[in-house]
């Protein structure tokens, strides 16, 4: 059964690198897996595939027009992995969101998620903040039914974390989609996995895994691949196949329940001024 994973976070908080590098330690792991990009940077797959070497969807669209192939929009990346990016409109003209739509519902058209493809996995990498329908389409339309938040101690990341809950919390009551934990990727924020495993505790979910700070990322991603692929005797390379792993074997999923803007603020307040 193909399990359908959204990662959403603030906007710059490593959503991509730590999408990309669960997934290549769940490819690892034997795991077939298929990645949509659905951020107008295009580069949710760019570590897989070394560097940005597709076009994306609607940029094909564009060229090409509506009679498309599917190999024409999803490419193999690392450990077999399916990547396909969705892309974005012209600068200063359109909606990101919608190309996410458009994306989503070509790949269904194209058979990218039929059974005979046999995918566990399809992730979808979503651009910041939950502020507009079509970032939310992947757990509005059932297109996702787990969600991971990707966060750090800082507030804005907790801020944006929260509003994804909210946003989780509503469309949960109504169909199929729960938050499955909270990935804290370090800041060296003070008292930082104490905080998030509170944050954590008081949405009503997990820190499911607490992924330390560390330069051999920012040297892959340099190379254009991910850590498990560049050095993958290092630590972090370790850090990123148990939080696959984490993720593979979790069964616990909520509807959040998103705090008030002040309890958050106490939260914050309280693990700042700790020693």
């Amino acid at each position: 059964m193909m399990r359908k994973i959204a990662i959403y976070g603030k906007g710059g908080i490593g959503k991509s690198t730590t999408t990309q590098n669960t997934v290549a330690g769940l490819a690892e792991m034997g795991k077939k897996v298929m990645v949509v990009g659905c951020d107008p940077k295009a580069d949710s797959t760019r570590l897989l595939l070394h560097g940005l070497a597709q076009k994306t969807v609607l940029d094909t669209l564009r060229d090409e027009g509506e009679d498309i192939d599917l190999n024409d929009v999803m490419k193999k990346g690392f450990g077999g992995t399916n990547c396909v990016e969705s892309g974005g409109p012209e600068p200063g003209v359109g909606c990101a969101g919608r190309g996410i739509i458009t994306s989503i519902n070509l790949l269904e058209q194209l058979g990218a998620y039929d059974e005979d493809k046999h995918i566990d996995y399809v992730f979808y990498d979503v651009l910041g903040d939950v502020v507009c329908g079509g970032f939310a389409m992947p757990i509005r339309d059932g297109k996702a039914e787990e969600v991971y938040i990707v966060c750090s101690g800082e507030m804005m990341a907790m801020y944006a974390a929260n509003n994804i809950c909210k946003s989780i919390a509503k469309f949960g009551k109504v169909g199929t989609v729960r938050l499955g934990g909270l990935i804290c990727n370090s800041r060296k924020v003070d008292n930082e996995a104490q905080m998030i495993e509170e944050f954590a505790k008081k949405l009503g979910t997990q820190m499911i895994h607490f992924v330390p700070r560390d330069n051999v990322v920012q040297h892959a991603e340099i190379n254009k691949k991910t850590v498990i692929e560049f050095s993958p005797e290092e630590n972090q390379a370790n850090e990123y196949r148990t939080l696959a792993k984490k993720i593979n074997d979790n069964t616990n999923f909520v509807i959040p329940k998103p705090m008030q803007m002040h309890e958050l603020e106490e939260l914050l307040t309280t693990f700042g001024i700790m020693n």
